[in-house]
């Protein structure tokens, strides 16, 4: 079986949206792209680095298709992206001429990719397709940076449908500009207390 791992950018509040720059993702109005620029530093440039080394990739189609006009032509930044798989979640996608692009169709069909044999799953942007994920406790490991602002409206890492569900901090390190850099694997359920004696 394999993991399905989140990496995110995220602020204070939640917002992952174009974290890249500002022609990335301007959905909604959103006017803030490139919001983790004045944020990176060694440690970040590290993190970043260590996430970037080979796996397969499970996309939602818009963040796919963000990707699909940018990496193919700037790979020596990340060659890892145009040779590992990017398994599409995808109802009105079939094919695209980025090498090992693969569309699906179904929830069903990410269970079977992720019971398959194979490298472990990363899951980039695609913040509805994390919603679904979490939703149906599919999410193995969280790798969230998470940046000291706050940006108010925009693309939300987590929203209301989410399992309830426990994770371990495994990893944790702030940069020197403020990011909490904070790996967790999931744990099971929640679990519950009386606080009042």
């Amino acid at each position: 079986m394999r993991k399905i791992i989140v990496l995110s950018m995220l602020s204070l509040d939640g917002v992952m949206q174009a974290p890249g720059g500002p022609e990335e993702d301007r959905s909604q109005g959103f006017k803030f792209g490139g919001w983790t620029v004045p944020y990176g530093d060694e440690t970040y440039d590290k993190a970043v680095q260590k996430e970037l080394q080979p796996a397969d990739y499970l996309l939602g189609r818009k963040t796919f298709e963000i990707w699909e006009n940018y990496w193919p032509d700037h790979a020596e930044f990340w060659p890892s992206i145009n040779d590992g798989n990017k398994y599409v979640l995808s109802k009105t996608r079939e094919k695209s001429d980025w090498k090992n692009s693969i569309f699906i169709e179904s929830l069903d069909e990410i269970k079977k990719l992720k019971n398959s044999e194979g490298k472990d799953i990363h899951v980039w942007g695609s913040s509805q397709l994390i919603h679904l994920l979490l939703k149906n406790d599919l999410v193995d490991e969280l790798r969230l940076k998470i940046h000291p602002l706050l940006l108010g409206k925009g693309k939300k890492l987590f929203d209301d449908n989410a399992n309830p569900s426990s994770f371990i901090l495994t990893d944790s390190t702030i940069t020197s500009t403020g990011v909490i850099l904070a790996n967790y694997i999931r744990d099971g359920e929640v679990k519950t207390g009386n606080a009042i004696v």
